[in-house]
C-alpha cells in the first residue's frame, strides 16, 4: 500500500510533537515535512527532545505540494490566516487542529477554498468524515464533554447539565505564562473561563445535531453550564456532567454501550474512572452514577492524544480509507 505524504504546518509545540511522535510509527503514514519559520533548520529532536533516536529528520523553512494531507498545528486565528496567504492545491486534504473551521458560519457550514470542513469528531460524524475533504479538529475539552452526552443527546433525554472538568497544564499551550509556570501550578488549582470557555459553542452545536430541542445557542438557560479548571499536573481531561433524570441506571448503561458498541476507542466503565487509564491513549473512558434523580457521568481523555494530535490521526486514517486504529494502538502511561 502507498503511504499517505504528510505535511505538518507548525509542529513545535504539544500538539505538533504529539502529532509527529504518532506519524514517525504510523504503518501507513510518512512526513514529508514540518514547516517551521522559528525551527526552520533544526532536528525535531532539537525542540522535541522525547523525538532523540526516532528521527532525523529537519524542520523545514518552505512547505511544497507533494503530500496527501495537511496539518494545521498553528495557534488559534493562525490556520485561517495560513489558508487565506497561500494557495493550497485542490488535491491536499486538511485537517485543522485549531479552532478556526469548528464552528458553522450562520446556516452554512465552514469552508476551506470552497470546500465543506466535516466537524471532526469520529463518534458523531464518523461517516462524513470518510467522505471529507477538509476536517476540524474538534477541541480537547469539547471532545471530553461530548463523548459524555451523546447518547444521551440521540435518545433525546438531555436536559440541562451542569459540568466541571480539570485539565492539565499542557491544555494551555508551550508558551510560558504565570498560570502555566511550575511554581503557580505546584500544588494549585483555579477554576477560569466560568461559563464562557470558547468550546461550549461547538458543543451545543454538536448535541443539537443529536437532539433539536437541546440549544444550539450557548446563551440558552437550557444548555451547557461548564466551569473548567486548571490542574496541578501536565495531562489529561477529567470531566464530570450532572443532569436531572428519571432514566434508570440500567437503560443508561444500555443506551451508552450501544451507541459506542462499533466505536474503537471509547468504553463505557463501570468502576470507578481516573486519568491514568487514559493518558498517552487515543481512549475516552466514561463512568456512569445515578443518585436518586440525578445522573453523573465522568469521563477521562489525554488532551494532546484523544483531545488533539491523536484524534487529527484517526480523521486521517477514516478520511483515507485505511484501519481507523492505524498508528493509534497505545499503551496508558499507567506507573
Amino acid at each position: 500500500m502507498k503511504k499517505i505524504k504528510v505535511g505538518v504546518i507548525g509542529g513545535a509545540g504539544y500538539t505538533g510533537g504529539e502529532l509527529i511522535r504518532i506519524l514517525i510509527n504510523h504503518p501507513h503514514a510518512e512526513i514529508a515535512f514540518v514547516y517551521s519559520k522559528s525551527n526552520a533548520g533544526n532536528y525535531l529532536y532539537d525542540v522535541h527532545s522525547d523525538l532523540l533516536g526516532e528521527t532525523k529528520q529537519k524542520f523545514s523553512s518552505e512547505w511544497n505540494e507533494d503530500i496527501d494531507v495537511m496539518f494545521l498545528c498553528v495557534g488559534h486565528g493562525e490556520a485561517k490566516k495560513f489558508i487565506d496567504e497561500n494557495k493550497i492545491a485542490d488535491h491536499i486534504r486538511i485537517i485543522d487542529l485549531s479552532q478556526d473551521f469548528r464552528l458553522l458560519n450562520g446556516e452554512n457550514q465552514r469552508t476551506i477554498n470552497g470546500k465543506p470542513v466535516v466537524y471532526g469528531l469520529p463518534e458523531l460524524n464518523r461517516d462524513k468524515i470518510r467522505k471529507a475533504h477538509h476536517v476540524a479538529n474538534p477541541g480537547c475539552f469539547a471532545t471530553a464533554i461530548q463523548l459524555g452526552l451523546l447518547p444521551l443527546a440521540k435518545a433525546g433525554l438531555l436536559r440541562e447539565v451542569y459540568t466541571t472538568g480539570i485539565t492539565g497544564s499542557t491544555g494551555a499551550g508551550q508558551g510560558l505564562s504565570h498560570t502555566t509556570h511550575f511554581s503557580w501550578r505546584a500544588n494549585n488549582i483555579q477554576a477560569y473561563k466560568t461559563l464562557t470557555h470558547q468550546h461550549v459553542k461547538e458543543i451545543h452545536q454538536s448535541l443539537h445535531q443529536l437532539q433539536k430541542s437541546f440549544p444550539l445557542s450557548p446563551d440558552d438557560e437550557k444548555g451547557l453550564n461548564f466551569i473548567p479548571w486548571r490542574g496541578d499536573f501536565t495531562r489529561g481531561i477529567f470531566i464530570s456532567s450532572l443532569m436531572d433524570s428519571p432514566t434508570k441506571i440500567e437503560t443508561l448503561t444500555e443506551l451508552y454501550e450501544n451507541y459506542y458498541e462499533d466505536h474503537p476507542f471509547t468504553f463505557l466503565n463501570k468502576d470507578s474512572v481516573f486519568l491514568k487509564q487514559v493518558v498517552n491513549t487515543n481512549k475516552c473512558i466514561i463512568q456512569l452514577e445515578k443518585i436518586g434523580s440525578k445522573v453523573a457521568i465522568h469521563s477521562v481523555i489525554d488532551n494532546l492524544v484523544k483531545g488533539a494530535s491523536g484524534q487529527a490521526i484517526q480523521n486521517m486514517n477514516l478520511m483515507f480509507g485505511i484501519d481507523e486504529c492505524a498508528g493509534l494502538k497505545l499503551k496508558a502511561n499507567y506507573f
